[in-house]
């Protein structure tokens, strides 16, 4: 028997008395943080289809770093927009830092939570 053959353009190898199907998986080097490791788990429960078949067509894991970038810099833009919109500056952060740590924490879980209704969990 031979130890390598293709068929159908799949590479097979010879493992014992099987050949098995020699994939190779592309090199992601981007990680998924946090917003893409959501999703990952969203695309599971929700939608096991499309998580399927981005995972045999081996593109999960670069769609995954694809939605955490995008969500990560949309995130940035609406906590800026949110800033300007509330006068939330440098100035009232050096003159009141409890106060500017507050409005702070609010403009960031009301952008977090538009991220997630908008990207995440769609």
């Amino acid at each position: 028997m031979e130890e390598r053959i293709t068929k159908n353009g799949i590479d097979y190898v010879l493992i014992g008395d099987y050949y098995i199907p020699d994939l190779m998986l592309p090199e992601e080097e981007r990680p998924i943080g946090k917003y893409g490791r959501m999703h990952r788990e969203y695309l599971r429960e929700n939608k096991p289809m499309l998580f399927n078949d981005l995972v045999l067509s081996c593109q999960l894991w670069t769609y995954l770093a694809d939605i955490d970038e995008q969500a990560q810099d949309k995130l940035q833009v609406i906590i800026s927009q949110m800033q300007k919109a509330e006068s939330v500056t440098e100035k009232l952060k050096v003159d009141n830092q409890w106060e500017w740590i507050q409005r702070m924490g609010s403009i960031h879980n009301r952008a977090e939570e538009i991220i997630l209704n908008e990207m995440i969990y769609v």
